[in-house]
């Protein structure tokens, strides 16, 4: 019996452990074929997901290795360029953490021509903002060069520029990180103070000394240092001086009226971190002052982008929080309702306005075994399945036309209402049953279910493998069959180079997971 030659050869399906030809796709880690992503979404998808987590098929070494082979590319494409980069997301706090632009800064020193240096220096206190930045700079920096002119100069204008009182809160509060103090960098660096009050906040760094035109809150410092048991004292130490959290003597952290004082001046992350423990010693209790102050801080939208609050802290915060337990650890608390709520409500504000679209949506989340093993951000427990499940919701708030479905050897649709808290959508992704990436699933199943969509949404890390048919083909035969030019957005969770988008087909689009703009980018391609 004769075969087809176009069994060998077919433009239509092809299965995903090979490649569709004519089209230019490389194998992913799970060995099957998708498309590429250039150097520059590689760089934004690192700035943004960094890979301190290994993923199911790739370990943190190779994905870090591969990362920054990327961006040095992009460095010796347009050093320059990169920086502004590294900028424009470091400064709009649309990373979950800050590492990953201070080891791209890091390898523009070293890689950089003089115009890259000469754009890092101008940059360097819009990235290198607190002294936690400055150590671990400082500390990436020494695996690619030595301490020369440049590294003492950059260094020397984070100090001598920033405004007394600014600095010596910074000399209080991160006063060791990353194996480095400020005592250690000054000593490297030796800058000369540009003033009386830089010189007295040096001497106190370098001497532990207290000299004329101190800033006050060293003396503060040096005050509550020596209190154990006074609960009273310490909380006027705390009002007057305006002391952080980090200075007060562990002893005194049981108490309630010590967060109490800390509670007024508090930043918005150090507040956000430390509800579990503000709820465990009393001072958070359901119709509280404390309760009352702290919803109001945290709903507030311009508050949240002013301290550039990024949704995951607020996830991981509201994961931790509403469960009553830490990850690590034996403290237990009662959650206060009121608190997971406004917990909930930060989350949707975290991320910039989106203007609904009223357009069809199928949003599909990926839950296959290899989204259930890294960890977003390094956060105990937040899988990219979880983390993707989270990141579906926010459309389904905007948009009333959509549909939440989850695939992972087969599709199922998600029975979650827009109005469901965000514990109770975590709790969901968790439970379901782990199985193949197929990303194609989406297609086939609304082909078959004859489900009208302008756009699909795939969260997934992008190894697929087992279909019969390539993601991008079964959107073609949905396009053909339907009759609707339906769009595709893949929302990328892990920071490798792989992607089902087709880069040739202008109605697929490659993005960032938790990239805070993320949402409003989809929603001005759906609506182009």
């Amino acid at each position: 019996m004769s075969k087809k030659y176009s069994q060998y050869f077919n433009t239509r399906q092809i299965p995903q452990n090979q490649p569709i030809p004519g089209r230019d796709m490389v194998p992913n880690s799970a060995g099957g074929y998708t498309f590429a992503v250039d150097d520059w979404i590689r760089l934004d998808r690192f700035l943004i997901l960094g890979s301190e987590a290994s993923s199911y098929y790739a370990s943190a070494q190779k994905l870090t290795i591969q990362n920054a082979e990327a961006v040095v590319r992009c460095i010796e494409e347009n050093g320059v360029r990169v920086v502004k980069r590294i900028t424009e997301i470091s400064q709009a706090g649309r990373a979950p953490k800050n590492d990953p632009a201070l080891f791209v800064l890091a390898l523009c020193s070293k890689f950089g021509d003089l115009a890259t240096k000469h754009a890092a220096f101008d940059a360097f206190g819009q990235i290198v903002r607190i002294g936690t930045h400055l150590f671990k700079f400082n500390e990436e920096v020494k695996a690619f060069r030595g301490r020369g002119r440049w590294l003492r100069r950059v260094n020397t204008a984070w100090y001598n520029t920033m405004p007394p009182d600014k600095l010596a809160y910074q000399a209080i509060k991160y006063q060791q990180r990353e194996g480095w103090s400020h005592r250690d960098v000054l000593r490297l660096t030796k800058p000369v103070p540009p003033d009386t009050k830089h010189q007295a906040i040096y001497r106190w760094i370098t001497k532990g000394e207290l000299i004329d035109n101190a800033p006050k809150i060293l003396e503060g410092t040096d005050k509550i240092r020596h209190l154990t048991t006074e609960k009273r004292e310490a909380a006027q130490l705390i009002q007057e001086y305006k002391l952080p959290r980090e200075v007060v003597p562990t002893e005194l952290l049981n108490y309630p009226e010590v967060w109490e004082a800390l509670l007024v001046d508090m930043p918005m992350t150090a507040m956000i971190r430390n509800l579990a423990t503000m709820t465990r010693v009393g001072l958070i209790k359901p119709l509280s002052d404390a309760a009352r102050l702290i919803q109001d801080r945290i709903t507030n939208q311009k508050a949240l982008t002013r301290a550039r609050i990024h949704p995951i802290a607020v996830l991981s915060a509201l994961k931790t929080y509403a469960q009553g337990r830490g990850e690590r650890g034996k403290h237990q608390w009662q959650p206060v309702q009121s608190i997971v709520e406004a917990l909930d409500d930060a989350f949707y504000l975290a991320f910039k306005n989106v203007e609904p679209t009223n357009k069809r949506w199928i949003l599909a989340v990926d839950v296959s075994g290899s989204m259930d093993w890294a960890m977003i951000s390094s956060v105990p427990g937040l899988t990219p399945r979880v983390a993707a499940g989270a990141m579906a919701m926010i459309t389904a708030k905007t948009e009333q036309q959509h549909v939440i479905t989850a695939f992972s050897g087969q599709m199922r649709q998600v029975n979650l209402s827009a109005k469901k808290r965000l514990d109770d959508v975590l709790k969901t992704f968790e439970q379901i049953p782990m199985g193949r990436t197929d990303c194609a699933l989406p297609m086939i199943w609304a082909l078959k279910e004859r489900s009208k969509a302008d756009v699909f949404v795939i969260y997934t890390d992008n190894e697929t493998w087992c279909g019969n048919i390539h993601p991008i083909q079964a959107l073609e035969n949905y396009r053909r069959e339907m009759g609707i030019n339906a769009k595709l957005i893949v929302v990328g969770m892990i920071s490798n180079q792989f992607t089902i988008a087709d880069p040739n087909d202008a109605g697929t689009l490659d993005v960032v997971g938790f990239d805070t703009a993320t949402p409003a980018l989809m929603a001005d391609f759906v609506s182009q």
